[in-house]
């Protein structure tokens, strides 16, 4: 079943007519393509928001109701606000029936679960893809192309000429183009050796002797051998700087019996 649409003409046009659409709930848009001319047009924004949010919408022939007469068209572009998330302006398309189309359509991927690469040898599969551009004829449009990894390894990929497509739908790609749609691969995970490693770090940085401040000694206590070794030493540079002294001394007695 065909999604519907409710639109009507839009009469006024230009930057502050739009403005004043959007503040009433309204959305500004355009029709055009076919053998009709483009015709402006104004939707309800609720109605429409919610249209968008179904993936159905996006990648489907619609039939837009104007103003009494309903055409078959396909959703274009739409313009939503930078942070406020209200469409500002949406774009449809008149089609053919004797006419393809060239669209973009979701991919839907299946098996993972079953897939060797994932139930065999522990990878997490990993979507190129998203969306794939196809040609057919409006009444061939599939909603969706399935994408079945049922027999996906690790270390393989799953090309887009691989894809079985539903009758009728031909990729839109350049000859030789073939772009990956998913893989399987193994999820980095810390090796027994660098776990090694680090336990190895960590017990060479706790053999690291820290160096303390020793408190001093109580009375009656003997230093201990490195305080021993720095009193000697204390004590070696106080006779030398005693020892410096008595030649000065020596020189002014002589000084004083001249």
């Amino acid at each position: 079943m065909k999604i519907e649409i409710n639109a009507r003409k839009r009469e006024a046009q230009g930057t502050g007519a739009s403005r004043r659409l959007r503040r009433s709930g309204n959305v500004p848009g355009i029709v055009y393509g076919g053998s009709g001319e483009a015709v402006t047009i104004e939707l309800n924004h609720k109605e429409l928001y919610q249209h968008l949010t179904n993936e159905k919408f996006h990648a489907s022939i619609l039939v837009l109701k104007l103003d009494g007469k309903a055409e078959d068209v396909l959703l274009r572009a739409f313009n939503m606000h930078p942070y406020k998330g209200h469409v500002q302006h949406i774009d449809f398309q008149r089609v053919s029936k004797d006419k393809k189309i060239h669209m973009k359509v979701p991919l839907h991927f299946v098996n993972a679960e079953k897939s060797p690469g994932v139930k065999e040898q522990g990878g997490v599969v990993n979507h190129v893809l998203n969306e794939l551009h196809i040609v057919c004829f409006p009444a061939d449009l599939p909603e969706f192309v399935e994408v079945d990894l049922s027999n996906l390894a690790v270390g393989k990929s799953l090309h887009a000429r691989e894809l079985s497509l539903p009758k009728g739908v031909e990729l839109s790609m350049h000859k030789g183009e073939d772009p990956v749609v998913a893989t399987v691969v193994v999820p980095q995970l810390i090796t027994e050796e660098e776990e090694a490693a680090t336990a190895a770090a960590a017990v060479a940085a706790a053999d690291v002797p820290t160096t303390e401040q020793s408190a001093a000694p109580k009375d009656g206590e003997a230093p201990a051998e490195g305080e021993k070794g720095a009193a000697a030493k204390g004590g070696d540079k106080a006779t030398a700087a005693k020892g410096a002294e008595k030649p000065a001394a020596d020189k002014g007695e002589k000084k004083d019996k001249k």
